[in-house]
């Protein structure tokens, strides 16, 4: 694949999508962009069209290896024939090599204008990133888990880290129908290092028989899930903003940190805890982050002044080094380990995935008939709500629905709101900003309100037994929707593994998505077991 790409004319400087999805071509193709020292514009095919094209265009991407969805594609783009299609080629000497400054690749995260931002990591950085990876000295054999976007750098974690410890790399697909749920994967691939979001490990925690080394990285881990993780594998919490290459701290088990911080910087990385007026703060009191060191990327492509905000002058390194400013507050331990305590702005982690709240907010606001929106975090925190001032348009039964396939179709499916709100007014603090916090206890609160007639058929009490299970509440409404109570699409893929192991059926995630209330469920559940011949309609019961 490298020898096509250089037969094509990639090499330093030229933009190159990958676009194969969860498969390990993806694998081969980042593997193969590096190899021939061009850049590397990991893509993931399931992002809306419109992001693509964006994306696309502004990484001027002129060469694609896998495929695109229809309308992402931009004028110029040529791909590359899969050389499994065609005749053997071996690979000469690159007429190139990669300069340290040259750009490995670009990753593009949340962006505060509404659209994505491109992160340009230079090969340099990436060299510093892989010898401090290898330090981690993991036994080689095996298998590792990647269960992300591949358009995350948290998959680039993933792949690397088991490839250059002699590891395999067990691609695993969180939505695709039959597949099981995560545990059920993980089960079944008996994997020696599994890496995860703690939203998702905490979905699986009993199918680690056997894991080695259990990797925390994408979002700040609960000590209440560090509680619930088996005694005997190595436990490492890694902390890392995509502009400092992937990682930049992390607690190691293995040398006695406390996991539920994030440890200490990477070896060649330093980082400073600072006050507002930039200076030192001392041991237990909190500061912003900034972070240093050879990890620290090129800046934002296309964007010279976001880059003059966030990358700034480092005054303890020599002349021309530069710092990332994280945003992220954290108070250094007596004994070094660094503790994170939340953001200094409005960007959160929904499941590990970056999400500016200000970019979702604009999306809504593009929908006519919303007046003004808020977005914030779930009480559960693993969703994403939104407040809506809405015009006449809002008083619609199919408001919210509207809203949410709005935002569907322009962001990708972690950014999308799952619960939509209508009000009257937003909730502010004392200093006249929006109050988020508010704004998730009102959305806990209007979920938890009585509804319509509880659950009665025997098909309805299956599927509400499950929904239960999974959201660990009661759901005494049948007319309640799954995703207002907390559900996202890890839950649903493990409470649709339920309802087949208790029912039989062949349901899919598909189905909860279409119809996400319990009556509308069993009444799908019951459509699929006479089309079956399974068994006629479930029959009321009494309560």
């Amino acid at each position: 694949m490298a020898a096509a790409l250089r037969d094509g004319g990639a090499g330093p400087g030229t933009a190159v999508g990958v676009s194969y999805g969860r498969s390990y071509r993806q694998v081969v193709g980042v593997l193969a962009v590096l190899r021939a020292g061009a850049t590397l514009v990991p893509l993931d095919d399931r992002n809306p069209a419109e992001r693509l094209a964006y994306i696309l265009k502004d990484a001027d991407v002129r060469m694609l290896l896998g495929g695109l969805p229809a309308g992402a594609s931009v004028p110029r783009l040529r791909r590359v024939t899969d050389p499994e299609t065609g005749p053997d080629t071996a690979l000469s000497a690159p007429s190139q090599t990669a300069a340290p400054d040259d750009t490995a690749y670009a990753v593009y995260t949340s962006g505060t204008t509404g659209w994505p931002k491109g992160v340009e990591v230079t090969y340099g950085n990436l060299d510093a990133f892989l010898g401090a990876l290898a330090e981690l000295a993991l036994p080689s054999g095996g298998t590792g888990i990647n269960a992300v976007s591949p358009a995350f750098d948290g998959w680039l974690w993933c792949t690397l880290l088991y490839l250059l410890h002699g590891q395999g790399t067990t691609l695993i697909d969180l939505h695709h129908d039959g597949a099981g749920d995560l545990a059920e994967q993980i089960t079944a691939a008996r994997p020696r290092t599994v890496c995860l979001t703690p939203s998702l490990l905490a979905t699986c925690t009993e199918a680690l028989d056997g894991v080695q080394t259990l990797v925390l990285a994408g979002e700040p881990c609960p000590p209440g899930l560090v509680r619930r993780l088996p005694d005997g594998p190595r436990v490492l919490n890694v902390y890392g903003p995509t502009e400092t290459t992937i990682a930049a701290t992390w607690a190691d088990s293995a040398r006695g940190d406390d996991v539920t911080t994030i440890g200490r910087p990477l070896p060649g990385y330093h980082v400073h805890v600072l006050a507002e007026d930039g200076s030192p703060t001392p041991p237990g009191q909190v500061g912003e982050l900034y972070i240093g060191g050879p990890g620290v990327a090129r800046g934002y492509r296309n964007r010279p002044d976001l880059t003059a905000q966030s990358f700034v002058d480092d005054p303890c390194a020599g002349p021309g080094a530069r710092m990332y400013r994280t945003g992220d507050l954290v108070s250094r331990l007596a004994d070094g380990q660094l503790r994170h305590e939340g953001r200094a702005d409005e960007q959160i982690k929904v499941r590990g995935f970056r999400v500016e709240l200000p970019e979702v907010e604009r999306t809504a606001g593009e929908l006519p008939g919303v007046r003004a929106c808020a977005a914030f975090r779930t009480a559960t925190g693993d969703n994403l709500g939104l407040a809506v001032l809405g015009g006449p348009e809002a008083a619609a039964p199919d408001w919210p629905a509207r809203v949410i396939d709005h935002c569907a179709g322009r962001l990708p499916a972690p950014v999308v709101p799952a619960v939509v709100i209508t009000l009257d007014t937003l909730p502010t603090t004392p200093s006249g900003k929006v109050d988020r916090a508010a704004l998730a206890r009102l959305a806990a609160e209007i979920s938890a309100r009585p509804g319509g007639r509880p659950p009665r058929t025997s098909r309805e009490l299956q599927v509400r037994a499950a929904w239960e299970g999974v959201l660990g509440r009661s759901v005494p409404d049948a007319d309640a929707d799954f995703f207002a109570l907390g559900g996202h699409s890890l839950l649903a893929a493990r409470a649709v593994s339920e309802l087949r192991r208790s029912t039989g059926l062949r349901i899919s995630v598909r189905d909860l998505l279409a119809s996400p209330t319990i009556a509308g469920l069993a009444a799908t559940l019951d459509r699929i077991a006479a089309e079956s011949g399974a068994g006629d309609e479930a029959t009321a019961v009494n309560d």
